[in-house]
């Protein structure tokens, strides 16, 4: 395939709204939910960017129906905010990544949506497929983006390894890196892997913008326990693992803090300290209600700043939080005392890996004379020559 326009980068805020607050799987009647109202108080704080998917049923109908709605339509036009959704995955068990369903897929979210294109598409849950059906997915977004249906194509998934490996043979394949890809839970206070090798070895592919999605690790930081929607508790953290989160909430409380909003302003500091050398780093926010807004808010502004001081400021009392592109060195430092000490209570469960258990932290790849992501590219690329039946 021949990818003839130049390359542009997708331009996110430093948090994103993630839209699987308004789906079955952690809420109990998402269509109750005031999804225009919250879109709308996202949209004047500076969240200008919704991250969504067909599998977070019914989160596409009802963004569609909050974009559409007066409250928002009335203020924001298309132009004003960003859009990304997904493609393959379409319930807990059944995928389906072939390049009819990935274009008939994308047709679909563009009329749930109520758009004419799409911002970003992931490939949702590579790990769950073949390496070579995530490649051809990857390649059927690429030719809707000669279209203008999709103007950046992405991967997303939890297993980093499998992220980095469809990266290198995307780019190895169609002569050109992914825009975007998506982790989840791995830059969190109980998981930095995203931080000590996802990055760096993302970088060697030449992906440019990383979504850190879930830094509550899907609700499981948080004083109240994993969210329970329709589908039930399909959190995987194990029971001791929740059981020292819970003792860790406790005792921060005891701090005058919340296990919640430290574990956001620690996730928010490491993406902010780790976009550079041209990768980007934004976080994914999972957003219920005006008061998750107000609360994420309140959090994202204590530890951040805005780049560069603006003078005559037409008001200083507004809120945009898009602005803010510097860690607050004083908060940070608080939160490392904290942070620290939750970590030790965690204990055996730091770094924990849902898919690989205890005991597999990563040690990033070396040989002599061979930089690590070199090392990465070669054996994604031999892995992807098995999967076409190289052996």
């Amino acid at each position: 395939m021949s990818v003839s326009k130049p390359r542009q980068t997708l331009q996110l805020p430093p948090v994103v709204l993630g839209g699987s607050g308004f789906s079955y799987q952690v809420h109990p009647d998402p269509k109750s939910v005031p999804v225009s109202k919250i879109i709308r108080h996202a949209f004047d704080v500076g969240i200008r960017a919704i991250d969504t998917s067909p599998y977070y049923d019914p989160s596409e109908f009802l963004l569609g129906e909050a974009l559409a709605s007066p409250e928002v339509s009335s203020k924001y036009t298309r132009s004003d905010y960003i859009l990304m959704t997904k493609v393959g995955r379409i319930s807990v068990n059944k995928f389906d990544y072939s390049p009819a369903w990935v274009r008939q897929s994308v047709q679909n979210s563009l009329e749930r949506l109520g758009t004419t294109y799409i911002d970003a598409v992931f490939c949702h849950d590579i790990e769950f497929v073949t390496v070579n059906e995530a490649v051809e997915a990857v390649g059927a977004l690429f030719e809707l983006s000669e279209k203008d249906l999709v103007k950046f194509v992405g991967v997303s998934g939890y297993d980093l390894d499998r992220l980095v490996y469809v990266a290198h043979a995307v780019r190895e394949r169609y002569g050109r890196p992914l825009d975007v890809v998506q982790n989840w839970a791995q830059l969190t206070l109980q998981n930095t892997r995203l931080e000590r090798y996802g990055v760096p070895a993302l970088r060697e592919a030449g992906v440019p913008v990383i979504c850190n999605s879930s830094p509550l690790s899907s609700g499981l930081l948080r004083a109240n326990g994993v969210p329970v929607g329709n589908l039930g508790d399909w959190h995987p953290s194990p029971n001791g693992l929740r059981a020292a989160v819970k003792r860790a909430s406790d005792w921060t409380e005891t701090q005058n803090s919340t296990l919640a909003a430290l574990a956001l302003r620690f996730s928010v500091a490491k993406a902010t300290r780790i976009s550079q050398d041209g990768v980007s780093v934004h976080t994914l926010l999972g957003i219920c209600s005006i008061s998750d807004i107000e609360e994420n808010v309140r959090a994202v502004q204590s530890i951040l700043l805005p780049e560069a001081e603006v003078k005559n400021a037409p008001n200083d009392d507004v809120v945009n939080i898009s602005h803010l592109r510097r860690v607050n060195e004083v908060v940070e430092q608080q939160d490392l005392v904290l942070s620290r000490k939750v970590r030790q209570m965690l204990g055996e469960w730091v770094e924990y890996d849902f898919e690989k258990g205890q005991g597999k932290q990563e040690v990033v790849p070396w040989w002599p004379g061979i930089s690590a992501g070199v090392l990465v590219m070669g054996i994604s690329f031999l892995l992807y020559w098995m999967q076409l039946g190289g052996f």
